[in-house]
C-alpha cells in the first residue's frame, strides 16, 4: 500500500509510503481517502498527522500516469482527485502536516488540507502546474488563496516557483520551521497534546472556522452559537468548568 495509517497515543499518522519521491498516483489518491475517511471514523484517533517520511513529503503527481490521460479521462477523475483531498481537509480532528524536503503540486495542496503546517529547514513548497500548461486541480486555487491571501497565492500558482522553508513561514503557507530531523517529533507532538482535549469541542471549534471561511460572516455566527450552545450538553463542558472552579484553569483531563 502506498499509504498508511498507523496510529499511537491518540493520533493516527497518514504515512506516504511510495518512494522515491511519493508521486501521488491515482491508486495513493483513493488509498488517502479511504484512509482520511477511517481516521474520521475511528474513536481512537483524536489527532492526525500527514507526514512522507524523513527525505521527502511529496512531490507532486505522477506526471508519466497524467500525460497518457486526455480530456475525457481527466473529466471522469478530477472529481475523484479533489475528493480525495477534501476527505483529508474534513477529518473533524486536529490535522498537522509535518513537511519535509519537497511538498510539490499535489504534495503543497495535501498539506494544505491540514490545520496546521511544520516544516523542516530542508523543505521546498509550491504549485509548479503552470509550468505543465496546467493550474492546480486538487485544490490548490481555494485553500492557498484562503491561507496566504489572492495576490500571494496568485505569484505562486502564475510563476509555478519553488519557496524555501524561511519564505514559507513569511508568506503563513507554513505556521513552524524547524530542523529536518525534528519535523516529525514536533508534529506528533502537537497532535499528541490535542489528543488529550475534549474531543468534541475540537470538532466544533474546526468546523465553525471552516464553515466561517466558506460563508458570511451571518452563517458563521449561526453555526458558532450552535455549537456553543450545544458543547453545554457535554461531560467535557461539566468536566472543564468543574476543573476550572475547583482547581484553576488548565488542569482538566478529558478522557
Amino acid at each position: 500500500m502506498t499509504v498508511h495509517l498507523e496510529v499511537a497515543e491518540g493520533v493516527g499518522t497518514l504515512r506516504l509510503d511510495r518512494p522515491p519521491m511519493n508521486a501521488l498516483d491515482v491508486a495513493t489518491q483513493d488509498r488517502l481517502k479511504e484512509l482520511a475517511e477511517e481516521a474520521t471514523r475511528r474513536e481512537d484517533v483524536r489527532a492526525v498527522v500527514i507526514y512522507g517520511g524523513e527525505k521527502v513529503f511529496a512531490a507532486g503527481a505522477d506526471i508519466k500516469e497524467m500525460q497518457a490521460m486526455d480530456h475525457a479521462a481527466m473529466v471522469l477523475r478530477a472529481r475523484a482527485l479533489q475528493d480525495s483531498f477534501t476527505a483529508v481537509a474534513r477529518i473533524p480532528k486536529p490535522v498537522v502536516a509535518a513537511v519535509t524536503g519537497y511538498a510539490l503540486g499535489g504534495g503543497c495542496e495535501l498539506a494544505l488540507c491540514a490545520d496546521y503546517r511544520i516544516a523542516g529547514e530542508n523543505a521546498k513548497l509550491g504549485q509548479p502546474e503552470i509550468l505543465l500548461g496546467l493550474i492546480p486541480g486538487a485544490g490548490g486555487t481555494q485553500r492557498l488563496s484562503r491561507l496566504i491571501g489572492p495576490s500571494k497565492a496568485k505569484d505562486l500558482i502564475f510563476t509555478g516557483r519553488q519557496v524555501r522553508a524561511d519564505e514559507a513561514l513569511a508568506l503563513g503557507l507554513v505556521d513552524r520551521v524547524v530542523p529536518a530531523d525534528e519535523v516529525h517529533t514536533q508534529a506528533h507532538a502537537w497532535a499528541a497534546k490535542l489528543a488529550q482535549g475534549p474531543a468534541i469541542a475540537l470538532r466544533a471549534a474546526k468546523e465553525a472556522v471552516d464553515t466561517g471561511l466558506e460563508t458570511d460572516i451571518e452563517t458563521g455566527l449561526a453555526v458558532e452559537r450552535n455549537w456553543f450552545a450545544g458543547l453545554f450538553a457535554t461531560e467535557d463542558r461539566e468536566r472543564g468548568m468543574r476543573s476550572f472552579v475547583e482547581e484553576g484553569p488548565g488542569k482538566a483531563k478529558f478522557l
